[in-house]
């Protein structure tokens, strides 16, 4: 743990009873005393605090004071719509490469005279050169440094931040808003990564503190760890990078068409001219092989990463593999996700997972599990 990097929040995990534990170079909280079950539980139905900064923090400043250059320029890099992105909201896109693989998910936004992007924490460093290389003659890359990102999800996450700060009621999902506060300026974004309502909030390094306390002290949040964030991502069908979308997997077997704007495809005004185009395009087209899909195994246990799926108990070669598993305390049930070849993907259809070498039934399905209640 010594060779750990630690957030500015290090120090209150460790006073609240978090478990630490490592995660993409730093020291962070798998859960606290209330337990995975009850963290995820709680954030389902009342509210949660993620410390999330250990992601990577990004602003893209275009040289020419005009913020369609760099939305022009980031389109190079990712196949998502940018200059279509109005001021203050918010996008979900990633950065493909030229095989069309995933190098990383992201999320950016319009913050009127720049870009924001906020990238994965294991990613970081080779995102943010991989923006240098390529963008740095339109626009100025500046990593933030000085800043905690923090994520308060569930139900409830209106009315708690909406205490400390009455201009967040009024946000709808992926709105992006810079406001003053008694924690200092604020980036706050009406988004997240469990399926539910709620807020991600770039503070100061310096005040982090003081609005983490300010917001557990509210008596409808609870800390919470690593451990439940990864469950109700999973709930949520959310993608986990390094799991189940990688530089081997394009957006179209990830299931990731919808982030894809039609301006971007074959046809559209601005089709193509990202890495991977040509690939990424034929297949939105002409379908995949194989695709991600939901999965639910019969019976109690999980079936983790790296299981093999098979068309049926007497197969011999596997169909398929399980890319994030784990037991749902939403759905009181196991869940899975991971990828099918296509003819056996269809919702409803039965495979078998081998778990110890035990051929055990599992229902293609679709995601989400639980249903998503983002603030439309």
């Amino acid at each position: 743990m010594s060779d750990l990097l630690n957030t500015p929040l290090f120090d209150l995990h460790v006073e609240l009873g978090a478990k630490m534990v490592p995660f993409a170079g730093y020291a962070m909280p798998v859960q606290y005393p209330l337990g995975v079950m009850k963290e995820h539980l709680h954030c389902r139905e009342s509210a949660g605090l993620f410390d999330v900064s250990h992601m990577g923090q990004v602003i893209l400043r275009p040289k020419s004071g005009d913020v369609a250059d760099a939305a022009l320029a980031m389109e190079t890099l990712v196949p998502v719509s940018v200059a279509g992105l109005a001021e203050g909201r918010q996008r979900y896109a990633m950065f493909t490469n030229d095989a069309g693989g995933i190098m990383d998910d992201l999320m950016l936004a319009n913050r009127g005279d720049h870009l924001f992007v906020v990238v994965n924490a294991a990613c970081k460093d080779g995102d943010i050169a991989h923006m240098r290389a390529h963008l740095s003659d339109v626009c100025e890359v500046v990593e933030i440094t000085d800043r905690a990102l923090l994520a308060l999800q569930g139900p409830m996450a209106e009315a708690a931040m909406a205490a400390l700060v009455p201009a967040v009621a009024q946000m709808k999902f992926m709105d992006v808003i810079t406001v003053a506060s008694d924690f200092g300026e604020l980036w706050i974004s009406r988004s997240g990564y469990t399926g539910e309502d709620g807020y991600e909030i770039s503070v100061l390094n310096d005040h982090s503190v003081a609005l983490a306390r300010a917001l557990i002290a509210d008596a409808r949040v609870e800390p919470i760890g690593l451990g439940a964030r990864d469950s109700l991502r999973l709930e949520g069908g959310l993608c986990l990078y390094g799991h189940d979308i990688d530089e081997q997997t394009t957006p179209v077997e990830a299931a990731l068409n919808w982030a894809i704007q039609k301006v971007r495809r074959t046809g559209g005004a601005r089709a193509g001219g990202f890495p991977g185009a040509e690939k990424i395009l034929a297949q939105l087209e002409s379908g995949v092989a194989r695709k991600r899909v939901g999965l639910l195994p019969q019976g109690r246990a999980p079936m983790r990463e790296g299981v093999d799926i098979f068309e049926s108990e007497t197969a011999q070669t596997p169909i398929g593999k399980v890319t994030s598993g784990a037991f749902g305390p939403t759905i009181k049930e196991p869940m899975a996700m991971g990828y099918v070849v296509t003819e056996n993907a269809d919702i409803g259809t039965v495979l078998f997972g081998e778990v110890r070498g035990k051929r055990l039934p599992v229902t293609v399905t679709k995601m989400p599990f639980t249903p998503a209640n983002f603030k439309r």
